[in-house]
């Protein structure tokens, strides 16, 4: 399968999973009225851009890897990697948080991090402070999928997931919650690239 066939796969499967809340799904994603399927195959194609959603390309760039990259062969390993641990936790969508677990099917979120980052085929350590010790640090504007975000208070990180871009992550949240992407939701936070 070409590295375009994969791209093309893996953005008609997005929507499933980051699909927002079912308040405001509609709203954000238009309509699907009878009146709209007349329309050109073009406008099709750019309903299905906007419906998919940044979040979903960029996760599916970077599950391609350097495939839609040529240029880019100097990164391809560290890529490669950070592509497999994102669409690994991706994959874990909806698995619920529990406080010190690490998977397969039950995460924290630095549990899922490691986890992720472990079935892609890199070893970090348990907690989050502890991977964000670990990591390349770097800054905000050099981000790109499959790096780690790190919330902080102070000097203490309390907080990890796994930057899919357009400011969003792959996290296990808090108790009570499952494995869900999200909108990064406060500018306390520090960037990290595994190498």
């Amino acid at each position: 399968m070409s590295a375009m066939s994969r791209t093309r796969a893996a953005v008609r499967r997005e929507p499933s999973a980051g699909t927002a809340p079912s308040g405001r799904r509609a709203a954000e994603e238009g309509s699907d009225s009878r009146p709209h399927l007349g329309r050109s195959s073009g406008t099709r194609r750019s309903r299905l851009v906007n419906r998919v959603g940044a979040t979903a390309v960029l996760t599916a760039a970077a599950v391609a890897g350097a495939g839609l990259a040529p240029g880019l062969s100097g990164t391809a390993d560290a890529g490669t990697l950070s592509a497999k641990a994102l669409r690994i936790a991706a994959g874990k969508r909806g698995a619920p948080y529990v406080y010190g677990a690490a998977g397969p099917t039950r995460f924290d979120c630095s549990g899922l991090v490691m986890w992720s980052y472990r079935k892609a085929g890199k070893t970090l350590p348990r907690t989050a402070q502890a991977q964000y010790n670990r990591t390349h640090h770097i800054r905000s504007g050099s981000r790109r999928p499959g790096d780690l975000v790190f919330f902080h208070s102070g000097s203490s990180v309390y907080h990890v997931g796994i930057y899919a871009g357009s400011g969003k992550i792959w996290h296990a949240p808090h108790s009570g919650a499952r494995v869900r992407l999200e909108r990064i939701w406060t500018k306390s936070v520090w960037y990290g690239r595994i190498g």
